[in-house]
């Protein structure tokens, strides 16, 4: 049972542009649980400054790796439980990720486009992969692009470790089974389990990568609804959206216990 429950779900609706309106120029709807009809696709794609958003706020130092890390306010009030909870059980849990808008996910897309950052196996997407489909699906292995990334909507984090085997051994262990046990009974659900029943799609499996259902349930509801490849543009390779099934295969491919009802 989860003990945060969100009676209504506040949005403030940006204009398309992180160098948009100021945040008191932005209306702001309140929004019965689970409704997302008036919600726009700037919010879902991540284009907004955090830092000037009033549903946001900076994650004070104790619970991240690092300043400057930004999540919604009413899921940081759920994380702070399931911290306490980890912490009695001798659990530490570290937010090493939180909220990226599109300008933070572009500049993780095209360092990997352009071989700034290698891939996995130590693959440089620019020079090795002359194909620009083949090129997004590497990248799309672990990184979302720019617009699509659930991490735009400050429901989902990353915890403690960016590699699946810190999970499999030792101290990663521990910290990975009380989360599979414990964190549903605080809204959060691992949105990347392995591939089998229910998920066939998307991105590899994350260990780290949670997120908080409560509001993400309704904003992959919206989603399935109103957001469309074609919507996918602004960075290098985005002309592979539509080919590839952006929307269809990782936005929604999804671990689906995050959307159950609770």
């Amino acid at each position: 049972m989860i003990y945060f429950i969100l009676p209504f779900l506040i949005f403030v609706l940006s204009c398309g542009s992180v160098s948009g309106p100021k945040t008191s120029d932005i209306p702001v709807r309140v929004l019965a649980k689970d409704t997302m009809k008036d919600i726009e696709a700037s919010y879902i794609m991540g284009k907004f400054d955090p830092a000037t958003h009033p549903e946001f706020m900076l994650i004070p130092e104790e619970y991240a790796d690092q300043k400057g890390r930004y999540i919604r306010k009413d899921v940081f009030e759920a994380y702070k439980k399931m911290y306490a909870a980890a912490k009695k059980e001798g659990i530490q849990l570290v937010i090493i990720s939180a909220t990226r808008n599109f300008d933070a996910q572009k500049k993780i897309w095209e360092d990997k486009w352009f071989g700034k950052r290698l891939l996995e196996g130590g693959i440089n997407a620019w020079t090795d992969i002359s194909n620009d489909s083949l090129r997004s699906l590497m990248i799309l292995e672990y990184s979302s692009m720019p617009g699509t990334s659930r991490h735009h909507w400050g429901t989902d984090i990353d915890l403690n470790a960016l590699q699946n085997q810190y999970f499999a051994k030792g101290e990663g262990k521990k910290i990975y089974q009380w989360l599979d046990k414990h964190a549903a009974d605080f809204g959060f659900c691992q949105t990347y389990t392995s591939f089998g029943k229910g998920r066939s799609s998307g991105y590899q499996e994350e260990k780290w990568h949670w997120s908080f259902t409560p509001v993400s349930r309704p904003l992959t509801e919206w989603a399935e609804k109103h957001f469309k490849d074609g919507m996918i543009s602004g960075f290098a390779g985005s002309q592979t959206a539509t080919s590839l099934k952006v929307v269809e295969k990782y936005v929604l491919g999804i671990n689906q216990q995050c959307l159950l009802n609770k």
